[in-house]
């Protein structure tokens, strides 16, 4: 480790000069990308100028496992509960809805241009951003954008953008991605004639599937390119336990899906090949961009970035293609930097979310982000060892949405515009823990159905430990030799804390139950003197299972901080300070 250390201290003196003045940001985000199926090696050159060349953080999670929430949370930095932006189209979500929440005023490209950068964007913004409302207001925060226009943001060959403000202009015929793509290399090649510090987005719509309007929607694989068409034949989703298992898990109405045909399953390796040839034009754009750099000399002066909003599933589970969900496969995603001073070819373990871009990216523009629910993500090796994140807020409202050819769980949900195909309501708070000694999912449906998977035993979260079937495997569970019912306790807590969190209570959560400090992880809480503390804890419930962020149907919102009267942690001097309110 003292080697590593070196090494990033070598290359942090190398680079000395040009961090002199704010450093470019180049920001690639991919819509829908997954991490379990192995999409990132099937990126080549990705792999060569970024992976290889950076950091690939292979414990990165989103929030909120839906496009339009979790792209507010990145640009943002705060949990989607604060912004009240939790769906992709009105009233929860979508443009109209960002806009009266204020977001078009106040997240990270206004800051940028604030900190003296240059600020550009070409892609997907936002859902429900369309040919109508397009200007009413323009989004605000840019020098340069070309913004891609429902409905027509997922239509591969028939795209509608916005250039500047100018009225909609149709691409149709053209490949989206491609164009996309050329537009964030003209968008760097404008920011690079500047004196200026940049900050360039390229958001394509791969590999979301390929999506039309007509009263109701319309999913179908994403479109490829057809130099790519002959790639990736004998490809098939990787058949892990959980891929169209025998034995279902989860609960409500994951656990009443019945097992995918062969029929089906064919369709879904197709559907997910389809997915990793849209993504090669990807793959081309980012060699473009990163040659272009390299030959204006500003690619050692410059971060590149690349994630996407959520990760997606098919055939886990025995479900259709879609996300969603709060499993591995629909949180867990890709997250690749490469820039002045990150390590080279290194795979980094700190947990971290999707929550930490925006104070990262501010940080490296040289300013501080205020009023932020994450914290900067550590890039360097000194900043690793440091780190004790160790947990991750995932929370979700509204429906699970099939996509595909084959998708429908149930019957039409009339969800704002459309009906759509979906299983019963979806909502539910989460928490991902992940430490030297435990690797835990604990979720509260709105249901009051719960769920712990241990990851450690159980990658493929099949095996919920609060089920009567796993009665046997609940009762062998243990951290620290404590058993299941005082982990659950302390989960609990932390998810009360985390479901109305604000600031410094969403990364450092322990200190609302504990706020002598003395108690700052999993570990730390389970000593059993504080056993009777929480038990006596609210617990997270619903009293209603809502569309969006009803607050008053989300059960208990208040946590009970821990305080003391005597000795430092005399377990008999313990008392109830009251309520305590994130609210307040």
């Amino acid at each position: 480790m003292h080697l590593k250390i070196l090494l990033a201290a070598l290359s942090w003196l190398c680079h000395s000069t040009l961090a002199a003045k704010q450093p470019n940001i180049l920001f690639i985000l991919t819509d829908d990308q997954d991490w379990h199926m192995q999409s990132l090696q099937h990126m080549p050159l990705l792999q060569k100028h970024l992976v290889n060349e950076g950091t690939l953080y292979s414990r990165h999670y989103c929030t909120v496992a839906i496009c339009c929430p979790s792209r507010v949370n990145i640009w943002t930095g705060r949990a989607a509960h604060n912004t009240n932006v939790t769906d992709v189209h009105p009233p929860y979500g979508g443009y109209p809805k960002i806009v009266r929440e204020g977001i078009n005023d106040d997240y990270l490209p206004v800051w940028l241009q604030n900190a003296g950068y240059n600020t550009y964007y070409t892609g997907k913004l936002w859902n429900a951003h369309t040919v109508e409302n397009y200007d009413a207001p323009y989004a605000r925060g840019f020098n340069g954008s070309d913004f891609l226009l429902d409905p027509f943001t997922y239509r591969y060959y028939n795209a509608s953008l916005t250039r500047n403000g100018a009225p909609p202009v149709s691409y149709e015929g053209q490949y989206s991605p491609d164009v996309t793509a050329g537009k964030a290399y003209a968008f760097v090649e404008e920011a690079l004639s500047h004196d200026k510090p940049w900050f360039v987005v390229h958001a394509p719509i791969a590999p979301h599937g390929d999506v039309s309007f007509d009263k109701k929607l319309k999913f179908d694989k994403p479109y490829y390119a057809e130099r790519h068409a002959h790639l990736f034949k004998d490809y098939q989703i990787p058949r892990e336990e959980n891929f169209n298992p025998e034995h279902q898990g989860g609960v409500s109405w994951v656990a009443k899906l019945p097992r995918l045909n062969d029929t089906v399953v064919d369709y879904q390796d197709e559907y997910q090949r389809a997915r990793l040839r849209s993504l090669q034009a990807v793959d081309e754009s980012v060699e473009a961009l990163v040659k272009l750099l390299e030959a204006r000399g500003e690619l050692e002066n410059t971060y590149i970035i690349y994630t996407t909003d959520n990760g997606y599933h098919i055939g886990q589970h025995r479900m259709h293609p879609g996300k969603e969900c709060g499993f591995e496969t629909d949180v867990h995603i890709p997250l690749v930097i490469r820039g002045p001073g990150v390590p080279v070819g290194h795979i980094s373990e700190v947990v971290t979310a999707h929550t930490d871009l925006a104070s990262t990216i501010v940080g490296l523009a040289g300013s501080t982000l205020q009023n932020t629910d994450g914290i900067p993500i550590p890039l360097t090796y000194e900043g690793e060892e440091k780190s004790k994140t160790e947990h991750v807020t995932i929370e979700y409202w509204g429906v699970a949405i099939p996509e595909g050819k084959y998708g429908r769980y149930g019957d039409l949900v009339e969800t704002g515009d459309y009906d759509i195909p979906t299983g019963a309501n979806n909502t539910y708070k989460a928490v991902r823990v992940i430490g030297g000694e435990y690797n835990l999912y604990y979720a509260v449906w709105c249901t009051n159905e719960a769920e712990l998977y241990d990851l450690t035993t159980d990658a493929g979260e099949l095996r919920n430990l609060f089920s009567a079937e796993y009665a046997s495997q609940r009762e062998g569970f243990s951290i620290r030799n404590r058993p299941f019912h005082e982990v659950i306790t302390r989960l609990d807590a932390l998810m009360m804390v985390l479901k109305t969190c604000k600031g410094r209570a969403c990364t450092h959560p322990w200190e609302i139950l504990h706020p002598k400090g003395n108690v700052a992880s999993l570990t730390d809480s389970l000593q059993p003197r504080y056993d009777s503390f929480y038990v006596d804890q609210p617990k997270v419930s619903f009293t209603k299972c809502e569309l969006g962020y009803i607050k008053e149907s989300e059960g208990p919102l208040d946590a009970i901080p821990y305080a003391q009267e005597g000795a430092a942690d005399d377990p008999l001097s313990f008392r109830y300070q009251g309520p305590f309110s994130i609210w307040t």
